[in-house]
């Protein structure tokens, strides 16, 4: 797989457009943009850390917090403003509002009355912007302000900026990708340590890379909710987190990266969306990838994302996607773009992505299926006569010595075939008395999926 540099594009929502960065006058681009920050979580420190620390055009001038008395820092500058008040962030003379409490509401709310109230908005909020984000926008173009969310997906990676500034030229035509750090961490814990999913989870979370409830990055929500965004941004089409088929992680176990490395892939949590004429192909799961793949080189909470363009090929965009500093510095970039702007309204606005005509998770790719069985004589030729029914050809068998026949492990690896012809024939072998668990499917990219 070819790829490009990672450029540095300025970093703003479409509607931050450069004829309005043209018109500026010199005097205005000097005046620093007044901002209120609303929550001051791991993130909201670490973006006022930022500030502090660095000379730029934007200006810290509230902090508003349910908990002031307890998040109350000595270094910060003694004329910032602290408030549990929000409706005072709404009323004070600042340029943007920067929303840092996460969830659908209240922040949706407060998004909506900052915009309302003429003030900018930069936001880290992920689930909000793949649920709202297109009614959002709209608001803010008619508002004449900006709204940017360069950090609800990959954290310190330039993606969304990339996608919609740095690669405007070319016609995206899929984008798939690693956007979950807390997966990769814990399967590649699994892979290099040999730990259950259950140690390897425990472990994320004593690093503060699971939440004490990991269920919404295990089982694919939050990845499915960046590639909304992604698509939204890069494909030009609209794609709620529902609309992405989302499977977990929590059925891989370790024999699974042995019967993967056999057929030298590994296994990484894909996301990945295609056009296909009126069509959309979206899904956030589990996959193989093969060993040479980018996506196979993703260690630990690293995120990856690859843009394949008609006439750019793929571009590759990698770094750390979560923790305080590098979602801080996506969060400080979005302002610095709005305080380059200053004041110049929302620009041109972009033409409205569409909802496309069908979605669906159907691909066609070669398939990973693990039996586990209490052993006898006649499985394989049971199994066989199913796939074979369902015209689904057999590529290979493969056996690792050394388990309890009571609990046996094998792969099946299937030829390409649709997931759901694949998916017929495993309902109708679910209920065979001979498995001890269900079958783990999985699919098995190529290079270039």
């Amino acid at each position: 797989m070819s790829s490009r540099a990672l450029q540095k594009p300025v970093r703003m929502a479409r509607h931050l457009t450069k004829p309005a960065l043209l018109d500026a006058k010199p005097q205005q681009r000097e005046a620093r943009c007044k901002i209120a920050m609303i929550g001051f979580g791991t993130v909201g420190r670490s973006v006022a850390k930022v500030l502090c620390e660095r000379a730029g055009r934007v200006l810290l001038t509230h902090v508003c917090s349910r908990s002031v008395n307890r998040e109350r820092v000595p270094w910060l500058p003694p004329d910032v403003r602290w408030t549990d008040d929000v409706n005072e962030v709404f009323a004070a003379d600042v340029d943007v509002v920067v929303e840092l409490v996460g969830g659908l509401q209240p922040a949706e709310d407060w998004i909506r009355r900052a915009l309302e109230s003429g003030k900018s908005v930069v936001t880290a909020n992920k689930q909000l912007i793949a649920h709202s984000g297109p009614e959002l926008v709209e608001l803010a173009h008619r508002m004449g302000r900006h709204l940017c969310y360069g950090a609800s997906v990959a954290g310190g990676i330039p993606v969304v900026s990339a996608l919609q500034d740095g690669l405007a030229g070319d016609r995206l035509l899929k984008i798939r990708g690693i956007l979950n750090g807390t997966c990769n961490y814990v399967l590649t814990q699994m892979e290099s340590a040999g730990m259950s999913f259950a140690a390897a989870v425990k472990e994320a979370q004593k690093l503060g890379f699971a939440e004490a409830d990991p269920s919404e990055d295990v089982d694919g929500l939050d990845a499915a909710a960046k590639l909304a965004i992604l698509a939204r941004v890069g494909l030009q089409v609209q794609l709620r987190t529902g609309d992405v088929m989302c499977r977990s992680i929590r059925e891989i176990e370790a024999v699974d990266f042995e019967y993967a490395h056999e057929l030298g892939c590994t296994i990484r949590q894909v996301s990945r969306a295609e056009r296909n004429g009126d069509c959309l192909f979206a899904s956030a799961q589990p996959a193989l990838v093969p060993l040479s793949s980018p996506l196979a080189r993703v260690q630990g909470s690293q995120n990856l994302v690859v843009a394949t363009g008609e006439f750019g090929g793929d571009t590759v965009y990698s770094g750390f996607g979560a923790g305080g500093n590098p979602t801080a510095v996506a969060v400080v970039s979005d302002l610095e773009a709005i305080a380059k702007a200053n004041g110049n309204g929302a620009g041109l606005a972009a033409a409205e992505p569409q909802p496309p005509k069908e979605i669906s998770s159907d691909f066609a790719s070669r398939q990973y299926v693990r039996f586990t069985v209490k052993d006898r004589p006649g499985i394989i030729a049971a199994l066989a006569a199913v796939f074979a029914e369902h015209q689904i050809n057999i590529d290979s068998i493969l056996q690792k010595p050394g388990y309890e026949k009571s609990s046996l492990p094998f792969l099946i690896a299937f030829e390409a075939c649709r997931a759901s012809v694949l998916e017929k024939a495993l309902e109708k072998i679910r209920p065979l008395d001979f498995l001890v668990k269900p079958p783990l499917s999985l699919p098995v990219l190529s290079e270039g999926e």
